[in-house]
């Protein structure tokens, strides 16, 4: 009977392990000794935690019940594919803590050979449950139970500096369309104000892509730049800022401009810009009436082309103010990222002189080569990334403390 018994855990054994080997690739990243990376200035996570523990059920539970709906929406969907890894480790995860209390019904047994197997046996099943907790650890932090968004509206706007702001606005709205394509997304500019040395006042997107409002929330806020302007004939380090707003737009959502709305005049270009600028009412104003909205545009020497810019500062404006009306907190969400764009607001600084990006949000957000961060690729997608789990941690400390309170 014993040698049976202890067959039977044997092959049990012997299949979670091949289990294990064919659950693997199924796209689980490779651990990154995140029971150490998920201390909260504080103990440390441990899939043990009865609280732990509970939290994982819950996800068990909610997992099965979107599972036996007859009917889904794209939601339920996405949250049953977010959920299939974590509750697949968390039942493989239950049956070696079974099979490891298997063994401790086992533990007087007398046989030195037998001692040396149970030895053997439960030294496999820790090392298996060390590497399967990673793995949970690493999935419920990837997680965002935060509701997500087919896509967003990104604003870059020059803040504090003048001409070296806009320089830099530019250089930051061109790193967002590097990390646009790095990504996959689709990105549209629906506004964009430049300067006739190379800066942008302001530019407004929207972008569109699996995931992406969910990576780029975390670039709404103050960007400060510190260096030498190429005008600065003194060689003084000056200190500028652009802020960056992100607010969320639901798939369902669409601006409506109909043409009877609009008011259209025409005027002659002011400023400079020769004989052309007093002889061609190329200038444009549009009023859209129903909001008293007004728009102009002189950028181009042709009227069509004017008009064509101003419609699309009226959609952006617009836009926006249909989703702060949706959204009560977009407002408030807006004016907690930008603040009054002051030097002391930043949420992340780049040094030339010191060729070094420092996010202030997170420890060890410390980077170098400014020139790689800022094409928007692998640098930026590793920030964001670290970005992501230090708010995923607070989360499910949150959710945590609130599982215990319940």
């Amino acid at each position: 009977m014993f040698f049976n018994r202890l067959s039977r855990i044997v092959q049990a054994g012997c299949k979670f392990s091949s289990a294990i080997k064919c659950h693997r690739p199924c796209a689980i990243p490779a651990p990154r000794n995140l029971c150490h990376a998920a201390s909260l200035n504080g103990p440390l996570f441990q899939i043990s935690d009865d609280r732990i523990q509970k939290y994982l059920e819950r996800l068990r539970l909610e997992y099965y019940a979107l599972k036996v709906q007859e009917q889904r929406t794209k939601k339920d969907v996405q949250r049953m594919l977010q959920l299939s890894n974590v509750v697949e480790m968390y039942e493989q995860r239950r049956i070696i803590v079974d099979n490891l209390s298997s063994l401790k019904e086992l533990k007087d047994d007398k046989d030195d050979e037998m001692v040396q197997l149970l030895k053997e046996e439960r030294e496999a099943y820790g090392s298996i449950l060390f590497r399967l907790d990673n793995e949970i650890l690493d999935s419920i932090l990837s997680m965002d139970d935060e509701e997500d968004y087919g896509s967003l509206i990104m604003e870059v706007t020059a803040g504090v500096g003048g001409q070296e702001a806009m320089l830099f606005a530019r250089e930051l709205f061109d790193m967002y369309c590097g990390y646009v394509e790095y990504k996959g997304w689709e990105v549209e500019t629906l506004q964009s104000e430049d300067t006739d040395i190379g800066g942008t006042r302001h530019a407004t997107t929207i972008i569109t892509g699996p995931d992406a409002y969910r990576y780029l929330k975390h670039e709404g806020g103050v960007h400060r730049v510190q260096r030498i302007p190429a005008t600065e004939k003194s060689g003084r380090i000056h200190t500028s800022t652009v802020t960056v707003a992100i607010i969320p737009r639901p798939d369902d959502f669409q601006v409506d401009l109909k043409e009877k709305d609009l008011k259209i005049e025409t005027k002659r270009a002011s400023g400079a810009g020769g004989q052309h600028v007093n002889t061609t009412d190329s200038a444009v104003r549009i009023v859209h009436m129903p909001t008293g909205i007004a728009v102009e545009c002189q950028t181009e020497r042709s009227q069509q082309k004017n008009r064509e810019i101003a419609k699309q500062k009226l959609m952006a404006k617009l836009t926006q103010i249909e989703l702060e009306a949706r959204f009560s907190s977009t407002q408030a969400l807006k004016k907690s990222q930008v603040g009054q764009s002051l030097r002391n607001e930043k949420i992340r600084t780049y040094n030339y002189n010191q060729d070094r990006i420092t996010d202030h949000r997170i420890e060890g957000g410390t980077a170098h080569n400014l020139k790689g961060f800022l094409e928007g690729g692998e640098q930026l997608d590793d920030m964001i990334e670290k970005l992501r789990r230090s708010q995923r941690r607070k989360q499910l400390m949150d959710i945590i403390n609130r599982e215990c309170e319940q």
